[in-house]
């Protein structure tokens, strides 16, 4: 039994539009909206981009910094990406 590897990419796109209207409705750019977190801009673009998961601790961080209500989270994080056909 072999080791099993992480995607690279997130094997299902996630629409982050809503997130990001937040981030700069509350922060202005996402660069004070990741330091108000506490991680790099790097890492939250690359979780915007969905280039890499959303980390647990990172996602608590960002629904706190930006007041998002428990019943909103899914609307946020959890929307699939519509791909043009």
């Amino acid at each position: 039994m072999g080791i099993s590897k992480k995607p690279d990419r997130v094997p299902i796109p996630l629409d982050y539009s809503k997130l990001s209207g937040r981030i700069v409705e509350k922060f202005g750019k996402r660069g004070a909206f990741a330091a108000a977190i506490g991680w790099s801009e790097t890492s939250v673009s690359k979780w915007m981009n969905n280039q890499l998961y959303w980390p647990h601790e990172a996602m608590l961080a960002a629904i706190k910094a930006l007041d998002i209500a428990e019943s909103e989270v899914g609307a946020y994080f959890f929307t699939p990406k519509i791909q043009d056909s």
